[in-house]
């Protein structure tokens, strides 16, 4: 009985990794950040990731790590503050969620290293080069790939084949949605179409865009991803269904909220990476030896519900090459 006792209590401390037993010898408990842009409970998707990534690693939040967060609630000028707030605590690293966050921990938390999931990090300046990062930062790049703005106009083509004047909603602060704004409008004329494209900088811009894409009549609109979007699902979702217009999203977290449909990076599937970093970070790695890491789960989901309540009707062909369909 005690043999048995003791073999299962062996097998438990090697499931729970080396990290949890070099921890238990030195006393000290890994003591790590996390910033969102939005409000709590407004990234679900990032956080079940995160935390699904940790234990599968060995990390048991508030057993052999300590996660604190902090939030913005959409206004930039908290971030510093926020920041600072971890730094003073000695976190062992600060994970930073999108381009905002990123910039203001780049600036705030020198010395301290960074794991972002964000836009363009080369561009954004934040890492010299996707395969060396140097510096203090690393992590994931939320970054699409060139032309696939393009993807969400064909989308829009097939769902609603008529359409010539589609909207686009956007987020002009974040370098990387404002380089796929501009890809669109360079490829949308090759498809037969003309776009209405109206910036957000706040959460309470929403109202107005989704007023003005409808003022400007347009088929269809596409909703660019961006933190300031990602945290607001149910609202932007229900603008959509009150103004009666087909949506396209960049996270499926819209559509099983009941919009139309998505097509992008699986969010979780980046945090749970993500977690990855964490590990190595705690375990002595630099993050600027550590290479960034880009998006290589892509998903298209579809809502038929939301579909026939606008009076669509998807084609077969593109119900086939869907992901997930919810009905």
């Amino acid at each position: 009985m005690h043999r048995r006792r003791f073999l299962l209590t062996s097998l438990a401390g090697a499931l729970a990794g080396p990290v949890v037993v070099e921890a238990q010898q030195t006393g000290k408990v890994p003591h790590i950040g996390y910033v969102g842009y939005g409000a709590p409970g407004s990234d679900p998707a990032e956080i079940v990731g995160l935390q699904q990534g940790l234990r599968a690693l060995g990390y048991i939040e508030n057993q052999n790590i300590v996660i604190e967060y902090r939030y913005a609630k959409g206004s930039p000028d908290r971030l510093p503050r926020l920041i600072a707030e971890l730094t003073h605590l000695n976190v062992d690293l600060i994970l930073t969620q999108g381009t905002a966050v990123t910039a203001a921990a780049q600036h705030e938390a020198v010395t301290t290293p960074i794991v972002s999931v964000s836009g363009d990090p080369v561009s954004s300046g934040f890492v010299k080069s996707l395969a060396r990062p140097g510096g203090n930062i690393t992590g994931l790049s939320f970054a699409l790939a060139k032309d696939f703005g393009g993807k969400w106009l064909e989308l829009v083509k097939e769902t609603v084949p008529k359409a010539s004047r589609v909207g686009i909603i956007w987020n002009p602060t974040n370098l990387s949605g404002a380089a796929a704004a501009k890809e669109i409008e360079a490829l949308a004329p090759g498809l037969g179409l003309r776009l209405s494209t109206q910036p957000i900088r706040s959460a309470a811009d929403f109202d107005a865009a989704f007023a003005a894409v409808t003022r400007a009549k347009v088929a269809a609109l596409i909703v660019m991803t961006d933190p300031l979007v990602s945290g607001q699902p149910a609202n932007i979702v229900r603008l959509a269904a009150a103004y009666r217009v087909p949506t396209v999203y960049g996270l499926r977290e819209f559509v099983d909220a009941g919009g139309l449909m998505s097509y992008g990076p699986n969010l979780g599937d980046l945090w749970r990476r993500a977690a990855t970093y964490v590990d190595k970070i705690l375990r002595g790695a630099k993050p600027g030896d550590l290479p960034v890491e880009q998006p290589t789960k892509f998903e298209l989901v579809i809502n038929l519900k939301t579909a026939k309540a606008l009076g669509l009707t998807i084609p077969p062909s593109l119900v086939a090459r869907a992901d997930q369909v919810i009905e």
